[in-house]
């Protein structure tokens, strides 16, 4: 179920041409960097309709939510989302130009990647369109700044981009998110199923691209930043927030964690004040609190006239529960020593001893239901794609969807 709402609310965004000084500023030359700077991508390098994992060094807020993992794919893209999937073009992406690129056809055709730990920068340099090579090759890039900053730089682009529509993969140009939600619990026959439902889209004027070209995203502020009631309640940085005390998070209850919030019943928490969750403390514990205040009693001014080792010798030293704590640290210290121990013999014995029957279960047992099926509401045609490791096999876990063209 798709709502697409270029109002600017997560992001606002300018476009620079060919003559704007800032164009040049911010495009990342990684030819400048020093080679141990920039990684370039073997395997997506070579590959068609590929995507790889990529760690950053840095949280990278993105709709308000911080990711440390991003996929980066050969088709001029990269997504975002925490669960991956074939149908990676559908929604949960940062497209600078995504399109049926193939970076295997030429030997100087690369996907590579720097992060100096506050930018991370990915370029797609001298790729070309699957079977139509001889329109020539497209270099650009996407730049993701630890502040929000998108930055899609566009350095060689031969022809016009609303020229490059074709029926085998989709032409995206801008940011997208979603958030998975379980179907109604009487749907039976969907109790496995999993649906994304894409709640925002930023689709830019794709006229404007060209060679030498640049748009720059900057975030707004979501309710997500908010981390106390007061705040989430009051801000006039953001609009439509409530707080669930529950999970202790302010969300308008659109974004990546709504199953959460509708599971743990925010959206009736969300209808109260933050006055609702002040803790109210009993009447006697006040009373209690004003005679334990400090004042002058019989029993101390009798005791001030008196030397202070009477104090010591009245109050003999707690020997017993010293003893006791001690002897109740040593025997948790002890069980994980013994469960650290069990588990290394454990692991060793696995590795030398592969054919015999525990072991082998073990490496050979695989859950099925460990990755949901999925189905997208209201997309068009998308191309599959596949997460390749450094050996060059796709992952287990995979969905396999429908193909539509």
């Amino acid at each position: 179920m798709t709502r697409i709402v270029d109002s600017q609310r997560y992001y606002k965004w300018q476009s620079f041409g060919p003559a704007d000084r800032r164009t040049e500023e911010l495009w990342v030359n990684l030819n400048s960097l020093h080679k141990s700077q920039v990684q370039i991508h073997g395997i997506l390098s070579n590959a068609h309709r590929q995507a790889a994992r990529v760690a950053l060094s840095f949280d990278f807020p993105f709709y308000g939510h911080h990711l440390r993992q991003i996929i980066i794919a050969t088709g001029g893209f990269i997504f975002m989302g925490d669960i991956t999937h074939r149908m990676l073009t559908a929604t949960q992406y940062i497209a600078p130009l995504m399109a049926n690129f193939d970076p295997s056809y030429a030997k100087n055709s690369t996907v590579r990647y720097s992060d100096n730990g506050n930018v991370f920068v990915v370029q797609w340099d001298s790729v070309s369109l699957k079977d139509r090579e001889a329109e020539g090759p497209f270099t650009f890039q996407a730049v993701l700044n630890k502040n929000g900053t998108i930055v899609f730089n566009y350095r060689d682009i031969p022809i016009p981009v609303e020229k490059m529509n074709s029926t085998e993969h989709p032409v995206k140009v801008g940011l997208s998110d979603a958030f998975m939600a379980l179907p109604p619990p009487l749907q039976v026959s969907e109790a496995q199923r999993r649906t994304i439902y894409e709640y925002h889209r930023v689709e830019m004027n794709i006229t404007k691209i060209v060679g030498r070209s640049a748009f720059e995203f900057t975030p707004l502020p979501t309710c997500l930043q908010h981390t106390s009631c007061d705040l989430c309640i009051t801000s006039n940085m953001t609009t439509g927030c409530g707080w669930c005390n529950t999970l202790q998070r302010c969300s308008d209850g659109i974004d990546r964690h709504r199953q959460e919030w509708l599971d743990y019943n925010c959206p009736e928490e969300a209808k109260g004040s933050c006055e609702d969750y002040i803790p109210v403390l009993p009447e006697g514990s006040m009373s209690s609190y004003n005679q334990s205040s400090p004042g002058p009693t019989p029993s101390s001014a009798e005791m001030e006239g008196q030397p202070v080792t009477r104090d010591l010798q009245s109050s003999p030293p707690h020997h017993t529960g010293i003893t006791e704590n001690t002897a109740i640290i040593a025997g948790v210290v002890a069980a994980l020593v013994v469960l650290v121990v069990l588990t290394l013999l454990a692991v060793y014995y696995i590795n030398t001893h592969p054919t015999v029957a525990p072991p082998f279960y073990l490496m050979q047992r695989r859950t099925n239901n460990y990755w949901p099926s999925m189905t997208f509401r209201n997309q068009g045609c998308h191309s599959s794609y596949a997460e390749v490791e450094l050996g060059g096999h796709e992952k287990e876990g995979f969905i396999e969807a429908e193909q539509c063209c």
